[in-house]
């Protein structure tokens, strides 16, 4: 007689990719779904102008998840990503007049803000050590596209782990963050590869007169068309 013994089979356990996100169609496709998640506290990782970001919903548990998959240290805010000067608004943040102009001129495009108030709306993980909280209305088609339609911002971050460069393409984030994929707590959107850029320049509005507290894709010099009195960068 012979004697069989049941073994437990081990799960099959997909290997982890990422979303394409190139073409419009691809892109529209992609929307129910991205947008689920958004609304689920999940992660996303996606294309910029610059780099691939991280980023999620502007509530305080879809934050917490952010910095726990960056491991992001406290005094190191993330910025809000835009479709339209009403989000900005809706979040009670402030323009004030020469970050009007700046973005009259410059947005959409690789120029992030530092704008005053927001405090009822905005999780004091997103406000800086100035007080203010960063925004940029991105020029990326399919990132803007799925901002309007998920209709609020998204924070965002460079995709990479601490001392390491930012990811420019979605292979890079699925190599590193698998596991976090295969759980469903990220999800990636793969809108190619981004070929290298500078980042984009910074300027606080949150003082008497703007400051450029990071150099980036837009020198100081176009900048002071738009505000003379922009300081920093020389």
């Amino acid at each position: 007689m012979h004697s069989w013994i049941a073994r437990e089979e081990s799960p099959v356990i997909a290997a982890p990719s990422a979303v394409p996100f190139w073409s419009a169609e691809e892109i529209e496709a992609s929307l129910r779904e991205t947008i689920a998640h958004l609304h689920a506290g999940g992660v996303l990782a996606y294309p910029t102008e610059t780099v691939y970001g991280f980023g999620g919903a502007v509530d305080h548990d879809s934050v917490e998840s952010l910095v726990r998959l960056k491991s992001r240290p406290p005094a190191k805010p993330f910025l809000l990503l835009v479709s339209g000067s009403d989000m900005i608004e809706r979040f009670g943040l402030h323009i004030t007049p020469s970050a009007a102009r700046l973005a009259a001129r410059h947005w959409p495009g690789p120029l992030t803000l530092v704008l005053p108030g927001g405090e009822r709306r905005v999780p004091r993980r997103l406000r800086g050590p100035e007080g203010g909280v960063a925004v940029r209305w991105t020029p990326h088609d399919g990132l803007t596209r799925l901002i309007r339609a998920y209709g609020e911002p998204i924070t965002s971050t460079s995709a990479n782990r601490p001392g390491v460069p930012p990811a420019m393409s979605a292979a890079e984030i699925v190599a590193q963050w698998g596991d976090a994929i295969v759980r469903g707590k990220l999800r990636v959107l793969d809108g190619g590869r981004i070929p290298p850029s500078e980042p984009s320049t910074v300027v606080d509005c949150t003082g008497r007169v703007p400051r450029v507290i990071r150099p980036g894709a837009i020198p100081a010099t176009l900048l002071r068309e738009s505000a003379p009195d922009l300081v920093g960068d020389v």
